[in-house]
């Protein structure tokens, strides 16, 4: 049931992210607006996704899950109304992606620490896996139903986003199904910023979970904004609609299915690392070749290759940082995470400004170019890790009682 909630409030999102890039870039004609409008989820995200993971470990997660499913949809539902009586500016916009920043940061962490909390110790990297799997099956559905619908004249953007809303209403339907839960045991006395600290002290702790961790961090930051200039790329270099915008994510998505299907057995091997490096440098290379993609055709087949390293780099990195993790910290280990999706919506603005100034083709080659050096440095880091400590081995010796955390 958890499962399937995720798969719908991923069709949602996908959606309203197609929705929200074509319906700025309409009102303005640039960049700087689609940027503009994912900067107000970033700074949402990157000032409230600490909180959610402390929040995440203290709370019920199902009730954290249904406050922030049910404040998206209806968030989704006004924004359709000013569409719909032609009140929308870009500004609102961008107060619609900080509502669904916000909700995020509570979400994220809360889904991910449930996974961690429901599934036993061998399958959890599968069970991550699997969930990467619902969600890039929604990178499939999404962007298609987005598209379609926005260029369905009866429908129009205001209907897609009154479609959006009305699927957040059946993930809260989904998750009145699944059982209340109990925040773990916290220490007496001890706030919020205190469990986030020792959060924060129980990655610095752990030399494999940190460049996990940093590593998830600086490769999002550099190579997920690329979708801030997919509008204008279609648009301006290869000559396209609306229509094909939507399609060439969805291709994206069915190379990020695919791998994540592929990948899901591999969570819980040893090979786990190696392909996460490879999937990390294979981001790199294929931003660098959409850049330099001819035609619309090739880009369909460079978008594909983006869509499956995205996803084998997302699942493999979740899955290796939830293993060294202790139970007690999954919800803030996850929203540490979180905080690289926060930055990819603060660098949405830079790198529209970026576009607008040296034009799409060369910010992507910029930015996946820059992706392939952080790789390279980050397996220099890691083959300094090779003598470390196995998770087990890290956690069984530091296992003391700390407050709010629990065993650390």
């Amino acid at each position: 049931m958890l499962w399937i909630g995720t798969a719908l409030s991923g069709v949602g999102f996908m959606m309203s992210m197609t929705a929200q890039s074509v319906v700025a870039f309409d009102l303005a004609g640039n960049n700087r607006a689609v940027g503009a409008v994912m900067f107000g989820q970033g700074i949402a995200m990157l000032a409230l996704s600490p909180f959610g993971g402390a929040f995440a470990d203290r709370l019920s997660k199902r009730l954290v899950l249904l406050l922030c499913q049910s404040a998206i949809g209806l968030s989704l539902f006004l924004t359709g109304v000013l569409i719909a009586s032609g009140a929308i500016t870009t500004f609102w916009l961008a107060a619609s992606s900080f509502v669904m920043g916000t909700m995020f940061s509570f979400l994220g962490p809360a889904r991910q620490a449930y996974v961690g909390e429901i599934v036993d110790a061998e399958h959890r990297g599968n069970a991550v896996a699997m969930s990467q799997v619902a969600m890039n099956l929604t990178r499939v559905v999404g962007p298609f139903i987005a598209g379609a619908l926005l260029a369905w004249r009866l429908v129009g953007a205001a209907g897609t986003y009154f479609v959006m809303a009305s699927i957040f209403v059946i993930v809260v339907a989904t998750l009145l199904q699944l059982p209340p839960t109990r925040g773990r045991r916290r220490g007496e006395g001890v706030g919020v910023l205190r469990e986030i600290a020792l959060g924060v002290r129980h990655v610095t702790q752990n030399p494999r979970l940190l460049q996990l961790v940093a590593g998830f961090v600086v490769i999002t930051l550099a190579g997920f904004p690329y979708m801030t200039v997919m509008p204008g790329y279609v648009t301006r270099v290869l000559g396209e609609g609306t229509g094909a915008y939507g399609i060439l994510l969805g291709v994206s998505a069915v190379g990020g299915l695919v791998t994540s299907l592929f990948v899901a057995g591999l969570a819980d091997s040893r090979r786990a690392p190696l392909v996460l490096t490879l999937s990390s440098a294979g981001l790199g290379i294929a931003l660098i070749l959409t850049g330099l993609a001819p035609s619309y055709a090739v880009a369909l087949v460079t978008m594909f290759c983006v869509g499956g390293s995205v996803s084998g780099f997302q699942t493999l990195n979740n899955a290796l940082a939830l293993k060294e993790t202790n139970p007690a910290f999954y919800g803030r280990v996850m929203s540490i995470t979180m905080l690289a999706f926060s930055g990819t919506g603060l660098m949405a603005l830079p790198i529209g400004l970026l576009a607008d100034a040296i034009g799409e083709r060369a910010t992507l080659i910029a930015m996946g170019s820059t992706v392939c050096v952080i790789v390279a440095l980050l397996a220099l880091w890691g083959t300094r890790l090779r003598d470390a400590p196995a998770a087990g081995q890290h956690l069984a010796g530091a296992r003391r009682p700390l407050p709010g955390g629990g065993d650390d």
